[in-house]
């Protein structure tokens, strides 16, 4: 019998996230700090509008683009949080999540051998996405000197002639680091002198801390014209669930996205685009709320790692902090594992996000503050345990 199974997918490692997850979700009293998932509700007024949409018998096909109406509220959202200004009917796609957006972009831009920079440590899709695409993944590392952030010098190094798209994953997922405007504008002129393309993953855009609220590459001189700007509404308005995201693009590169959108799915949810209509239209206060709550959880986590002496960079966005492990000796695999197991609580190993995550700790504060203290009060107790052994005590 013939090997009924495509080798490229068979290379493909499984994602490491969700092995801990399945693994935490059969254990009696464990605490699972690894999935990026708000532990809020999703908003009353969205569910609402969801719901009075099937009341209402709105159960039929969408566009295949979109709900027309959630287009421009989607344009009219990113007028005025990024001051970018794009067409509905041309420049807009609704998609099964942002991780269909970018699925379907790297395969509508890339043919055979052509590379795809990515930084890493990063979201775990881009570079499994980039294979299955027919992509080459060429990974630009990240490192903690530099905040993980994208620096010029580590991005020239990495390009070629066959270089095509540049991903930009920023707030990032698993680091928490964030890209400033100044940050930016070096980047996109090193983009633009090496005719690169961006898609530009902003999927965590409202859960920016600090004073400098988040800026989107697409926004600076000469890129909106480069950029697939990806986001949605999972992280921001607590609707993991709802699988809903959208990418703003030029119309040249969105016909072809919304092309193999119209072949493998269809159209996104109907009763999702109305509930999304409700968020953008009057979430604002919403994720505001819990912006300020994921950021309070953020402060709170930070001092229970400098209590502990962890090492942990400051992050300035999303909800996760990537703390160091590296004092004790151990990958960042075994370390998690022998957590989970003697401590019952579930961090993911930082490299699950790229082999130069390894060392590090993914952990999310999308958490009741009454969950992080407990988790967090049994890791203080593994590392004593672990220096106590370091120290042949």
């Amino acid at each position: 019998m013939r090997n009924p199974l495509s080798e490229t997918i068979v290379q493909i490692e499984p994602s490491g996230i969700r092995k801990f997850f399945d693994i935490v979700s059969e254990m009696k009293d464990a605490i699972s700090l690894g999935v990026g998932e708000p532990d809020f509700d999703t908003p009353w007024h969205v569910r609402e509008e969801g719901i009075y949409s099937l009341e209402k018998g709105r159960t039929h096909y969408s566009a295949n683009a979109g709900l027309r109406e959630l287009r421009s509220e989607i344009c009219s959202y990113l007028y005025r949080r990024c001051g970018l200004t794009y067409q509905p009917d041309s420049e807009i796609l609704v998609t099964v999540g942002g991780s269909e957006a970018i699925d379907i972009a790297l395969r509508a831009m890339l043919d055979p051998g052509d590379e795809v920079l990515i930084p890493q440590p990063c979201f775990v899709s881009y570079v499994p996405c980039t294979i299955l695409a027919g992509g080459r993944p060429v990974t630009v590392e990240l490192e903690e000197k530099d905040q993980f952030k994208l620096t010029p010098e580590k991005l020239l190094e990495k390009i070629t002639g066959r270089s095509k798209i540049l991903i930009m994953p920023f707030p990032n997922n698993p680091t928490g680091a964030v890209m400033r405007r100044e940050e930016l504008e070096r980047i996109a002129q090193i983009v633009v002198e090496k005719d690169l393309f961006v898609i530009s993953d902003e999927i965590y855009c409202e859960l920016t801390f600090g004073d400098e609220r988040h800026v989107s590459i697409a926004s600076l001189p000469g890129m909106k014209e480069r950029t697939v700007l990806i986001n949605g509404f999972s992280k921001s308005y607590a609707m993991t669930g709802w699988r809903l995201g959208y990418a703003a693009a030029p119309k040249q590169i969105l016909e072809q996205m919304l092309k193999i959108h119209q072949f493998a799915i269809m159209c996104a949810p109907t009763t999702s685009q109305y509930a999304a209509v409700a968020a953008l239209r009057d979430g604002d206060a919403d994720v505001e709320m819990m912006r300020e709550s994921y950021d309070q959880r953020r402060r709170f986590v930070l001092h229970a790692f400098q209590e502990m002496g962890l090492e942990c960079f400051e992050p300035e966005g999303a909800f996760y902090a990537f703390p160091s492990i590296r004092r004790f000796g151990m990958s960042s695999e075994a370390f998690a594992n022998r957590f989970l197991q003697e401590e019952r609580v579930a961090v993911v190993p930082g490299s699950a996000f790229g082999a130069c995550g390894d060392g590090y700790l993914r952990v999310s504060y999308a958490y009741s503050l009454k969950q992080l203290k407990e988790a967090l009060g049994r890791m203080a107790k593994f590392t004593e345990r672990l220096d106590k052994e370091m120290a042949g005590g």
